[in-house]
């Protein structure tokens, strides 16, 4: 059959249907005690006293651990550590973590967190960006000012352009704060193995960039002796790029010096999770006398909420990927990153993207309805092309976005004509055709990534890559590029990639990039292989071994230029290659109830060679899905999103029908020509499915989620 472009079980998919994969909350290690958190009531307030004596004397109860008793920096965050393992001088939101408590069984240690008490002096909090850059506003956290991140983007004369254009439109836009939602929660255990100062370290966590929770969880604790090791895990969307219960329970392992298992609610998950942030935007995009684009304004606030952890990262992907898949010659973009007593915003499938491209895909629909131009067409038209350059000054040489555009067109055709003919015969219920595309970066400037790969006398390899896969497929694609290019069955293949101790860091497994960079790596060690044995003129690798030539050989993959954007004109960093995707949507809407139905999304992408069509549908597939719920239902409500049930999570009454076009581009650069796809259908699903509202309605929503209350005030208006 071959390694490529076949859908081959996945390395992991039998001990997962048998039941035999281990997730963190199956470990069984002798002697472990069960921890509970106590968390904040507050949104913003300073902590008095905690009184603990009464939660000690309760059954079972080994002891509650407090601030005090941790030994290192108590804080943690990947870019600023500024997020308190336990808080100790205040809290500074809903939810954070004050105390920990260890007792035998989950019950007990429930019960005695109920019985902490814990006294607040309330503080001025601040919900919103606009109150937390008010004159009266106080900082959130000490020696930062609240406006914690700015940046701006200039390329020509965006505001003398729109000035002078045939056309424009104009609008504000916003996004809600939304959860990622994997239906694991952060379950971690952590335990001390070995005796004495020899004692090491043992966190079995959920992280999707093993390496970097380790060296937070070091600095934090002050212990240096840790193993970060990762057992089976649950879907992540982006919430495991941050950590939320490694540091906490590794630290009351060292404190109780008793293993320990922290198993958190789906409420407490909700809490102490990051969220992705909600967005302002005020948006100009204007277009000449023959319907091409001439400038494009976007200036853009973001709700950070209480602790930095990605910070500028997600503003500063939505600035990368500012001009998605056109040619806009004068652009002007503010981006603005503020702290609040929200949740703290993290990565969230597309991180960044799938907020700035609601509101440009609205704006493209707005200007080609003024334009007089059909919106599939007014997209085409105005692509990008080779020799052109993207917002960030990055020259690209390849963009087969047009020929996207010429592939999904007969099925947008249809689509519309079965639309029309729907609604001649229905007046209640009204369908309409929603257009919206994305180009996603993959492979941003700067990246590298390093791994390992050692022969094995028996004619086999082990390949040692600290590559997370939470569901997305990652496994398949290491196994199957290894086997590709060393011409071996899959079963030759072994991975180790979820171990500190064989493993050296990668990054995370998060921004669509493992495929790209950790593939680009492979390709390397393969090399560096193949040099060893035509050097030493081997056909097998026991002829390798007798030559006396190494057993492992390192692969790196390394981007050209820098990850900085300059401070005046954000020019500057970018990505090497990028995924096209456009979305086609079909949607009911009751005009009456204002209820929206998804009946069809017809996907259209091309992101270069499909190793795995199972995995990449798959991923096409929950993006769509993800997607439709951040349009239409989906929003994180601080105190009032308990469960699944207040999040609005899909269930099969939501599902939709779904068609995928391809197109298969070999990337150049990029290995065996493939690049990542998980999060670009997420990224233009929500503006074709409000962009198909206003199709079937003539009412545009401008603020997520495109809520029954919402389209029902709009249509009264209209």
């Amino acid at each position: 059959k071959g390694a490529i472009g076949v859908s081959h079980p996945r390395p992991s998919s039998m001990l997962k249907v048998t039941g035999k994969a281990q997730f963190g909350a199956d470990l069984k290690i002798d002697n472990i005690a069960e921890m509970v958190l106590v968390h904040s009531t507050q949104f913003h307030a300073r902590i008095k006293s905690i009184d603990t004596g009464a939660a000690e004397k309760m059954p079972g109860v080994i002891g509650v651990m407090t601030a005090d008793d941790i030994k290192g920096t108590n804080r943690i965050g990947p870019i600023k550590p500024d997020m308190p393992v336990l808080c100790d001088d205040a809290v500074r939101t809903l939810g954070d973590p004050v105390a920990a408590v260890a007792a035998e069984t989950r019950e007990q240690a429930q019960a005695a967190a109920a019985a902490v008490k814990v006294e607040y002096e309330p503080l001025k909090v601040m919900m919103t960006p606009e109150e937390a850059m008010a004159p009266d506003a106080v900082p959130i956290l000490q020696n930062a000012p609240n406006l914690c991140w700015q940046q701006p983007l200039i390329r020509g004369d965006a505001k003398k352009a729109l000035k002078e254009s045939a056309a424009t439109v104009e609008a504000e836009f916003s996004t809600q704060m939304n959860h990622q939602a994997s239906l694991e929660p952060e379950v971690c255990v952590a335990c001390l193995e070995g005796e004495g100062d020899k004692a090491q370290l043992i966190i079995y966590g959920r992280s999707v960039n093993i390496h970097g929770v380790k060296g937070m969880v070091a600095q934090a604790l002050g212990f240096e002796n840790i193993r970060y090791r990762e057992p089976f895990v649950g879907g992540q969307f982006g919430i495991k790029a941050t950590m939320s219960t490694e540091a906490v329970t590794a630290a009351a392992a060292l404190h109780f010096k008793r293993p320990i298992r922290y198993v958190p609610t789906v409420q407490e998950s909700m809490w102490m999770s990051s969220k992705r942030h909600p967005y302002s935007m005020k948006v100009k995009l204007g277009a000449d006398s023959a319907g091409h684009l001439t400038a494009y304004a976007n200036d853009f606030t973001v709700d950070n909420g209480a602790y930095f952890l990605l910070g500028f990262v997600i503003p500063k992907r939505s600035l990368l990927m500012f001009s998605s898949s056109y040619h806009i010659p004068n652009l002007h973009g503010d981006a603005r990153l503020v702290y609040t007593n929200n949740a703290a915003g993290g990565a969230a499938r597309g991180a960044g993207p799938p907020q700035t491209a609601f509101a440009m895909e609205s704006a493209m629909d707005m200007l080609a309805e003024k334009v007089g131009v059909d919106p599939l067409e007014f997209r085409k038209m105005n692509s990008l092309k080779p020799g052109q350059v993207k917002a960030t000054g990055y020259q690209v040489s390849q963009w087969p976005f047009p020929e996207l555009c010429d592939a999904i067109k007969p099925a947008y055709e249809k689509a519309k004509k079965e639309v029309e003919e729907f609604n001649k015969q229905s007046t209640t219920i009204k369908r309409g055709v929603g257009v919206a595309v994305h180009s996603f970066g993959i492979g941003e400037t700067a990246d590298s990534a390093t791994l390992s790969l050692e022969v094995k006398p028996d004619g086999g390899v082990i390949l040692y890559a600290a590559v997370a896969d939470p569901g997305e497929g990652n496994e398949s694609m290491l196994a199957q590029i290894l086997a590709h290019l060393l011409d071996l069955p899959l079963e030759k293949v072994e991975l180790h990639t979820r171990d500190t101790a064989n493993t050296v860091g990668m990054g995370p497994a998060a921004g669509s990039r493992m495929t790209y960079m950790a593939g680009g790596a492979i390709e390397n060690a393969v090399e560096n292989l193949k040099k060893a044995m035509k050097e030493a003129g081997a056909t097998t690798f026991a002829d390798l071994q007798k030559a006396g030539k190494p057993m492992v050989y390192e692969g790196k993959k390394k981007n050209e230029g820098t990850p900085m954007l300059d401070k005046e004109t954000g020019q500057g960093a970018s990505f090497e290659t990028d995924v096209h995707n456009i979305q086609i949507a079909v949607v009911e809407v009751n005009t009456e109830s204002g209820d929206v139905k998804v009946v069809k999304i017809i996907s259209a992408v091309d992101a270069g060679v499909i190793l795995h069509p199972q995995n990449f549908e798959g991923q096409l597939e929950g993006g769509m899905d993800q997607g439709v719920g951040y349009a239409l239902r989906e929003e994180y409500v601080p105190g009032k999103t308990r469960d699944w049930v207040t999040f609005k999570f899909p269930t099969m009454r939501t599902a939709f029908d779904v068609e995928i076009v391809t197109r298969e581009t070999p990337r150049e650069n990029a290995p065996l020509g493939a690049t990542g796809i998980g999060e670009m259908t997420m990224t233009s699903t929500a503006p074709a499915v409000t962009n198909a509202i206003y199709n079937a309605c003539g009412v545009r929503i401008f603020d997520l989620p495109a809520t029954p209350q919402k389209i029902k005030e709009a249509l009264k208006k209209a």
